[in-house]
């Protein structure tokens, strides 16, 4: 999977860009606040159909525009693929792929798959839960199409209940309608909670034996998935926390409070884990997250790394940069030191500064 072609009109500080990356590794240097991490955004928005940053569209809209447009041409199994993204300030985005729009924002996804790694990702053992469930959320929803819809389905479900619970307050005479949406909430619900089992319990897979190279053998990781209700019991759940939903006004069980437990050597690093030990566990989850994909797509994903680098020591740079080869990735910096320094070779290099981006001869790393 690769990216042929990305043009941007109008989209953050970019009045027009056309950008031709390699297959192989393409480094966006420069400044800060220089545009490196918006055309990082702009390619992630074409897999993801959001922004990693942004609530709402008009947010990526140039200051002095009305509309953005960001076209990008992707490879994929000797086919390729036109992905047209038009934001707009008062409307709705609209999408095509190959020249037809499409109605639902499921149609995009597979489409191309996008990993992207940023420094707050190393943080994500330490912050909450919503993190987590964000984390695995993101990615399920760009290889099942049918998690998608039941997620869709389950959050509607989800604001309808918190809704009539708080009207319920007010008109007493409507929770007769509750057992409704307690139904379809449990139904929902569970093939969430199932899903995301597996998912888990296939990173767990493949993250051991990434965490123990990476630690040079001094720890052993295991995830688990901690579902804020057993599976096949949701329906009991809500039964059972349905006074307290009532004087709280809001639902208190279901999969919107799953966890992930990361136990290093047998002990619950979210709470007892240096901070060392829980950014290489992050780095370690999102290492897995890329083989993951490698081994349910059959192709290689594409890798976002928005200044990552800076945030390593060198050893898991050195580590970090082996697991990326033979996958088109881009990644953003401010200096090249990291990639001269780990002899690692650059497919393209492009020098970023005020909104224009030119493409630059590599650096002697002899």
């Amino acid at each position: 999977m690769k990216i042929r072609q990305l043009d941007l009109m109008n989209f953050r500080n970019y009045e027009t860009l056309s950008l031709e990356p390699g297959p192989g590794t393409n480094i966006l240097y420069g400044d800060n606040a220089q545009g490196k991490t918006n055309i990082l955004e702009s390619i992630y928005m074409c897999g993801a159909a959001r922004s990693h940053r942004a609530s709402r569209d008009r947010e990526m809209i140039r200051f002095d525009a009305e509309e953005a447009h960001i076209k990008m041409f992707v490879e994929k199994h000797e086919s390729i693929y036109r992905l047209d993204m038009h934001l707009k300030k008062s409307k709705t985005k609209g999408i095509a792929v190959n020249g037809l729009p499409i109605r639902k924002v499921s149609e995009l996804f597979g489409i191309v798959n996008i990993i992207f790694f940023s420094p707050e990702d190393l943080n994500l053992v330490k912050k909450g839960p919503a993190e987590r469930r964000r984390f695995i959320d993101s990615e399920l929803c760009q290889l099942d199409k049918v998690y998608t819809s039941q997620l869709m389905n389950y959050n509607k479900v989800l604001m309808e209940r918190n809704r009539l619970l708080k009207d319920m307050a007010f008109s007493p005479g409507l929770s007769d309608t509750l057992s409704v949406w307690d139904e379809q909430l449990a139904e929902f619900g569970e093939k969430i909670i199932k899903r995301r089992t597996g998912f888990v319990g296939q990173l767990n897979d493949i993250i051991r034996s990434l965490h123990y190279t990476l630690t040079g053998g001094k720890e052993t990781i295991t995830l688990l998935y901690e579902p804020d209700t057993e599976p096949g019991r949701f329906s009991e759940a809500l039964e059972e926390s349905l006074d307290r939903d009532m004087r709280q006004r809001i639902t208190s069980r279901g999969p919107h409070r799953d966890d992930i437990c990361f136990l290093v050597n047998g002990i619950d690093i979210r709470k007892y884990g240096s901070q060392g030990q829980q950014r290489t566990a992050a780095l370690s989850l999102k290492l897995s997250e890329i083989e993951l994909v490698r081994q349910l797509i059959h192709d290689t994903p594409v890798l976002l790394l928005d200044d990552v680098l800076s945030e390593l020591d060198s050893s898991r740079q050195t580590q970090l940069l082996a697991a990326i080869k033979d996958t088109q990735t881009f990644i953003t910096c401010t200096g090249l030191d990291e990639f001269v320094n780990c002899r690692f070779p650059i497919d393209h290099l492009f020098r970023v500064a005020d909104g224009r981006v030119e493409r630059q001869n590599q650096p002697d790393i002899e």
